[in-house]
């Protein structure tokens, strides 16, 4: 695979200004995590983001685009209080977020379509801070917590919104009645008018405001009554006179804790309002306060980069905080701070100007590592035409497209330098800016590379490319076309054009699906939209989602609810031949459709059509719905099934050119995944696939009835469609016969490599190497997929099986059972005799593992466990005590004979001895710099390493280098060492010019020849490529200048040709960041 390592695209990074989990903490180790907690993350730029703790992986569902001079200043979730239905069953009450960001308004966002629901901006301020009522736990028959409460019981029971303004008024809004309304001021501003820094709830009827006037107030939100005014004093000399309170916070004793700008945490008791304690735990200002569920653990955070713990020492009045330990995590002003913890999920999360989010474990506190999760989203912003070599990223409200160049003189091999003063590989060849308020939801480019399509909240657009030549300098010519009516002022999440480039497919912000037909136009544009757009039905969950409710009514009843937010499209695909269309969705749902018939390039499909694919005047003035097509509604779905002309009219609109697009047949037999899925690619067709008929006609006679006959031929073309879920499971499904493929049937999730599955960061996107020989040794042909996540890249040879694991077996065990009446994923039991295997496995599973694997695999919802040889504080989790047979297999590394036990084994089974020498073996491995690690960062490590040496650890002794192309065919040489390194940004720019380098590399000749005959693995993974904005494949020119280059690289020129990529990446280093705080003995590069 021949890379080109592209730094040049400029993807901006925003500042996190507010975190907020959906629920509260419990302090009970007992207590549940609701499957509806989601963490939002706020941004300077006006984004909101929705992420899924899932465990400890973490996933970034979907985003709510913001816009031009907006900003995400604080976050609050709100649940509506339960209901029950007519059969008596709880309906768990709805969550809801709101945001503030610099103006007098609350907004309250629709979860379900990622834009604002309504706002509350009444007689009040510029709004600084906010906070929720809190609300006690639900309890069975616990006062207005009822079912069915009086209308007098909800609207004391509903939480309401404290605000704090810039004048220094505390307002209070209400939630009632699933609206936003003022309730009343609770304090007016004071003559100094100091503003409102930071708020909390004491009570569910106490608010503390922190002020910007040295001061801490306490009110009663009932009757606005003001009931102290705490004052911390006077600021030191040489300082500003008065001290910002940047938080303020109410443990569950009562007590409050404040930060503020002399870097102190100060503590006061929650009765007398006196001070208690302050604490010197920062050089700068304390920007975030937080505390752990029981009170025991304090965290704060601020300008000088520091996190740091508290522990509560002592008992009743004499209980004093000392400092735990600080970590520097962060690489600039940690800003915000937000815990969660329930069950064993105990996390806090933190961001701040360095827009990365840092997840830390709070109980599990020095047994584990925090973890980082990257800065880049997980949807790529990125997109290609690889038959014009044209390379597009989005961001904001901007769309850039690149040529990138593939010819042999722009190409450096692993031992060449890079040529000083060389023409640049890349070329911008358009640049469009989206008009309005709105960034850019999605964008897609056609592969032909001459449509564009970008979407917002509210609009569609549509361009036309066309390549134009002037003074030396290609460049590209935009221009805009016109859309059908039916997708004016409607917005779109996600948009996909057909490998084909004759299919629009646009997905709406409540998740509906429009497919527009694209066909060549006489007009000047060259092309055209048809006005009649195809309205794809979803298939109905009610009876699937119900049975799941039923069975997740004792754990899902107190939990809330985010209505139909789970079946939130963000995933879609078309395969190799344009003739399947799949979605997938956050609940794990995958709801598929086919092209019916041949195309017919005979019919006339322009009826009806105005210039350059807009509607006619009439039809423009008509209903939209008429123009909507509903692949399986009825006549009369819209009311007019009277009219038999109107009726007929549809039913001849649902054909295009001979096809129709209607349900996938076997789409029933699909089942739901586990989670939901990051990665749905079709494999590309074969040579032999491509061809097909492009005569609808062909047969077909034209009747009364049917004046255009088209053939109802479902296509015959390749349909496995490959899917990776968000819990690293791989899946391959044949689509047409709703069931899964031979390979997946034989590679089960239990056999899918460990180093895959213990993965971090999710899967983001994949390229494909499909390639035949025309030999008959099925060997030699390659079905490669190349899967990439932020931090790693991977190869996974579908023309081979995994090794089983050891222990696991070569069963299907753990897949899913696509036969299951409810759709929803089942576990296929095992017999009797698999169980018994199984038990007698468990030891040798355990031993088999890596001990960073396991230690990966059970934490409290941040980075791994750290090895016991590793910790810096303690004495480690366990104590052993050797027998004097064990100590002789510790010294000589033999196996230890039966007798003699530790106080560790079990000493009722016949193994017990056995059973203490695995643990004891497990317990002795000395830990290593293991690769899976190697974005778990160090304590007070404030940048990334980009030179890491990682190691993958293979058998088959495959090795990569950063810029060096990957050829399954090659090995390590036997040293080890690698084939060379070729910085691309090592060319020095110019001042104020920004580092646009790319670089193109391949890898040497092939190895010798015994090393070739190994056999080739089905899986390899690297991490020499980190952080990945995305990879997206690209094709060379011509056949001579390929020859030309395998030629000049020592390869066969008649050889088979190999895939061409650009892997784009986001170095945090290239990244201006304002100025930060440098305190004494410290040193910043």
């Amino acid at each position: 695979m021949d890379i080109h390592r592209c730094r040049f695209v400029p993807y901006p990074l925003s500042t996190i200004n507010a975190l907020a989990f959906s629920h509260p903490s419990s302090a009970s180790r007992k207590s549940r995590v609701p499957a509806t907690l989601r963490l939002a993350i706020g941004r300077a730029n006006g984004d909101i983001e929705i992420w899924n703790p899932q465990g400890g992986a973490w996933i970034q569902e979907t985003t709510f685009r913001g816009g031009k001079d907006r900003s995400i200043e604080g976050l609050v979730w709100t649940q509506e209080l339960d209901d029950e239905d007519e059969e008596g069953e709880i309906i768990p009450g709805k969550l809801r977020l709101f945001s503030i960001g610099y103006s007098s308004y609350v907004t309250e966002w629709d979860l379900e379509l990622g834009r604002p629901a309504r706002h509350s901006g009444d007689n009040f301020g510029e709004v600084w801070c906010l906070a929720a009522q809190p609300r006690k736990p639900h309890a069975p028959g616990a006062g207005a917590h009822k079912p069915k409460a009086s209308v007098q019981e909800r609207l004391v029971e509903s939480q309401d919104l404290a605000v704090g303004c810039a004048d220094g008024a505390v307002v209070l809004l209400s939630t009632a009645d699933a609206d936003l309304k003022f309730k009343r001021s609770v304090s007016r501003s004071s003559k100094k008018k100091a503003r409102i820094l930071s708020i909390a709830f004491q009570t569910p009827f106490v608010v503390v405001a922190g002020c910007a006037d040295s001061t801490i107030r306490i009110s009663d939100t009932r009757n606005g009554q003001l009931l102290r005014t705490i004052s911390l004093g006077v600021n030191a000399t040489g300082g500003p006179r008065d001290i910002l309170v940047w938080s303020v916070k109410c443990l569950p004793d009562g007590a409050i804790v404040s930060g503020d700008s002399t870097g102190e945490v100060r503590l006061w008791d929650g009765k007398t309002y006196t001070l208690v304690q302050r604490v010197k735990g920062h050089r700068a200002d304390v920007l975030d306060v937080d505390f752990s569920a029981d009170g025991e653990t304090l965290i704060s955070a601020g300008m000088d980069r520091r996190t740091v713990m508290y522990k509560k020492t002592g008992k009743g009045s004499g209980a004093r905080w000392a400092i735990m330990s600080h970590q520097r995590l962060h690489s600039h002003d940690v800003k915000v701070l937000a815990r969660y913890e329930a069950g064993d999920l105990s996390v806090l999360a933190s961001g701040g100007l360095d827009a990365t989010l840092v997840v830390v474990p709070i109980r599990q506190h020095s047994l584990e590592n925090h973890r980082k999760i990257s800065t880049l989203p997980q949807q790529p912003p990125l997109h290609s035409a690889p038959r014009r070599r044209l390379l597009m990223s989005w961001w904001d409200r901007e769309v850039w497209i690149w040529r990138v160049d593939g010819s042999s003189s722009n190409m450096v091999t692993a031992d060449q330098p890079l040529p000083v003063g060389g023409s640049r590989s890349r070329t911008l060849v358009a640049r469009v800016g989206i008009k309005g308020e709105e960034s850019i939801l999605s964008a897609s480019l056609s592969a032909t590379g001459d449509l564009l399509a970008v979407s917002t909240a509210s609009d569609i657009k549509l361009f036309r490319l066309k390549e134009q030549t002037s003074e030396d300098k290609a460049t590209m010519k935009v221009r805009k076309m016109i859309k059908p009516n039916n997708l004016c002022g409607k917005g779109a999440r996600l948009l996909e054009f057909s490998p084909d480039s004759k299919w629009l497919c646009a997905v709406l912000p409540d998740s509906q699906v429009r497919l527009a037909r694209i066909v060549k136009s006489k007009s000047s544009a060259g092309l055209k939209i048809l006005s009649h757009v195809f309205r794809l039905k979803r298939m109905q969950r009610h009876e699937a989602e119900k049975k799941e409710k039923k069975k997740k009514k004792k754990t899902e009843r107190w939990t809330g609810t985010l209505g139909r937010y789970d079946r939130t499209v963000q995933r879609a695909a078309f395969s190799a031949d344009s003739r399947i269309l799949v979605l997938g969705d956050l609940s794990g749902y995958l709801d598929s459709w086919v092209l019916e018939g041949y195309e017919d390039e005979s019919e006339d499909a322009s009826d009806n059509e105005g210039t350059n694919g807009a509607a006619s005047p009439s039809s423009a003035s008509s209903n939209s719905s008429d123009d909507d097509d509903d692949v399986d509604g009825d006549d009369d779905e819209d009311g007019i099934g009277s009219d038999d002309s109107k009726a007929a009219r549809r039913k001849r609109s649902k054909i295009v050119k001979g096809q129709k697009w209607i349900p996938n047949p076997s789409a029933s037999l699909l089942p739901k995944l586990p989670s939901a899925p990051t990665v749905l690619s079709f494999r590309p067709a074969s040579a032999g696939q491509n061809a097909t008929s492009t005569t609808g006609a062909i047969g077909l006679h034209p009747t009364r009835h049917e004046p255009h006959p088209h053939s109802h031929d479902l296509p015959t073309g390749e349909d496995r469609l490959f899917v990776i879920t968000s819990q690293q499971q791989l899946y391959e499904f044949e689509i047409r016969k709703g069931r899964l493929s031979a390979w997946s049937r034989r590679n089960p999730s239990t056999t899918v490599p460990n180093d895959f599955r213990i993965l971090r960061d999710r899967a983001m996107g994949c390229v494909w190497h499909i390639s035949e020989t025309e030999d008959k040794d099925k060997d030699k042909d390659k079905q490669r997929v190349w899967v990439y996540g932020n931090t790693w890249l991977c190869m996974f040879d579908l023309a081979q099986d995994f090794s089983p694991r050891a222990g696991t077996g070569t069963g299907t065990n753990d897949e899913i059972d696509i036969s299951s009446s409810n759709n929803a994923p089942q576990q296929q039991q095992p017999d009797s005799s698999s169980r018994s295997s199984r038990r007698k496995r468990k030891r040798e599973l355990r031993t088999s593992l890596d001990t960073h694997d396991i230690l990966r695999e059970h934490n409290s919802g941040a980075g791994s466990q750290i090895p016991d040889a590793d910790l810096s504080r303690g004495m480690g989790r366990k104590i052993r005590k050797l027998g004097p047979a064990l100590a002789v297999a510790r010294t000589e590394a033999a196996p230890a004979p039966a007798a003699g036990g530790g106080a560790g084994g079990a000493g009722g089974e016949p193994d017990g001895a056995n059973q203490e020498e695995e643990e004891i073996i497990l317990l002795q491995d000395d830990a290593t710099n293991h690769h899976h690690q190697q974005h778990i960062e160090d304590v007070d490590d404030d940048d990334d390493d980009d030179d890491d040496d990682d190691d993958d650890g293979n058998d088959d002794g495959l090795d990569t280098l950063a810029l060096s192309s990957i050829r399954r065919e090659q090995t390590k040489n036997p040293r080890g060492t690698g084939l060379g390194l070729v910085n691309g940004s090592s060319h020095e720019t110019g001042p104020g010019e920004q580092d646009t380098s790319t670089t193109t590399t391949t890898a040497v000749a092939a190895a010798a020849a015994a090393a070739a005959e190994k056999p080739r693995p089905a899986f390899w993974c690297t991490y020499k490529y980190r952080p990945i904005l995305g990879i997206v494949p690209l094709q060379r020119h011509s056949g001579d200048e390929r020859a030309r280059h395998r030629q000049d690289q020592g390869d066969d020129p008649t050889g088979e040709e190999e895939l061409e990529v650009a892997l784009v990446e986001r170095p945090m280093w290239d990244v201006d960041l304002p100025a930060k705080y440098v305190g004494d003995q410290e040193w910043v590069k």
